[in-house]
């Protein structure tokens, strides 16, 4: 099914979807060895990544040559904090698979300067020959990495506060503290993540239901970031029946 330029697919559960997604990136990988990857955190992609480790454990998925770009980092963690998005991939991926070191890149949320830190990143990306597959989660309010609702998008990477729909949602990885959670964040722009190749955006559970119908069916606007994808030439958002719920309302 599909409507527009984004094409869907509903799987039964979210641990099929996992399993579907890490299988098609163990074979582009195959097919590509020098693949270069956009990925996201938080709850959605974790079993994502189980089963990309477990494949790799399998000896079924070779990451050697691959490059990785992550979406987001929040401003003010190092790298050595156990609440950074980068400790969060070391915990789900980076540890337990041989994604070689100088292939993984990530935002510097401790940098003094985000502008010139946002410009590093963009030249970074582009010196890898641009991203071939950008994997996306989707937040309640429609944001993809933390390009937040509003009447305008960045482009670029950037910096960008954080609302509060999107402080709760990352509590739990700051002990369930909202108050913890910092208010702004270095993020992937839009125009970044639209010039990735192939674009799959991964939704999973009943409270994305409302904003992937939105994203699929709605106008394109700022007031639901996500919606943008409908501009890609190769977009696709992978969910499972409970996000597809409004597809067929």
């Amino acid at each position: 099914m599909g409507e527009g330029m984004i094409r869907v697919r509903v799987f039964r559960a979210a641990d099929r979807l996992a399993r579907a997604l890490a299988r098609d990136i163990a074979r582009r990988l195959s097919a590509t060895p020098r693949l270069v990857l956009g990925l996201p955190t938080g709850r959605t992609p974790i079993p994502f990544y189980q089963d990309l480790v477990r494949l790799y454990c399998a000896g079924l998925v070779d990451f050697s040559r691959a490059a990785t770009f992550n979406l987001d980092e929040f401003v003010g963690l190092d790298a050595d904090d156990p609440h950074s998005y980068r400790a969060f991939m070391r915990r789900h991926l980076f540890d337990h698979v041989n994604v070689p070191r100088r292939g993984i890149h990530f935002l510097d949320g401790a940098a003094r300067d985000a502008a010139r830190e946002s410009a590093r990143y963009e030249r970074a990306i582009r010196r890898a020959g641009g991203i071939d597959v950008q994997i996306l989660g989707l937040g309640v309010n429609g944001h993809i990495g933390f390009n937040e609702p509003g009447r305008a998008l960045v482009a670029r990477t950037h910096r960008t506060r954080l609302t509060p729909a999107t402080r709760r949602a990352n509590a739990a990885l700051f002990g369930h503290r909202t108050s913890a959670v910092p208010h702004d964040a270095l993020s992937m722009g839009m125009a970044t993540i639209l010039q990735a190749r192939r674009i799959v955006l991964i939704a999973t559970g009943a409270s994305k239901a409302r904003s992937v119908e939105r994203m699929i069916r709605g106008p394109v606007t700022p007031r639901l970031p996500a919606s943008f994808l409908q501009l890609h030439p190769n977009a696709e958002v992978w969910v499972d029946r409970a996000a597809a719920r409004h597809m067929n309302s």
